[in-house]
């Protein structure tokens, strides 16, 4: 089951039946989404495999797994508050039980992105998995 604030996306998207607009969403999704502070802009964050600038600044506390992501993309910054939605708040042994491919197929993005796109959101869901797989032990 998919976190109540991706769940809210999938209803948006419902709703949303013009790929334009639901492209359009994504988008401001990212724009409401706060910048990651330039310190953390940095070779180790960066998520490699994607066509534009990707950083994911993970946070653990608690055994509860989050982050903050930017990137210079805008529709890549819609895609990374789309992975926030779906990943932020679960604890860290259960990210990578998550079916990341089958949850973001409900939203149709398969469909609609580049190649190059669709790479690199794996890569960012690959990121996502390998961190909250080391923090979890």
């Amino acid at each position: 089951m998919a976190s109540t604030a991706f769940e809210e996306i999938v209803e948006d998207f419902e709703f949303l039946e013009d790929w334009e607009d639901r492209y359009r969403h994504v988008i401001d999704m990212g724009k409401a989404m706060p910048p990651l502070e330039d310190a953390f802009k940095v070779d180790t964050t960066k998520v490699h495999g994607c066509s534009s600038q990707v950083w994911l600044h993970p946070r653990i506390a608690d055994g509860v797994f989050s982050f903050q992501g930017d990137s210079d993309a805008m529709i890549v910054r819609g895609l990374i508050a789309v992975l926030f939605a779906l990943y932020d708040g679960l604890p860290v042994g259960e990210v990578a039980a998550v079916d990341a491919g089958g949850e973001l197929a409900r939203l149709g993005l398969n469909d609609h992105l580049s190649a190059q796109r669709s790479n690199g959101l794996r890569a960012m869901i690959e990121r996502i998995r390998i961190v909250s797989s080391e923090a979890a032990g």
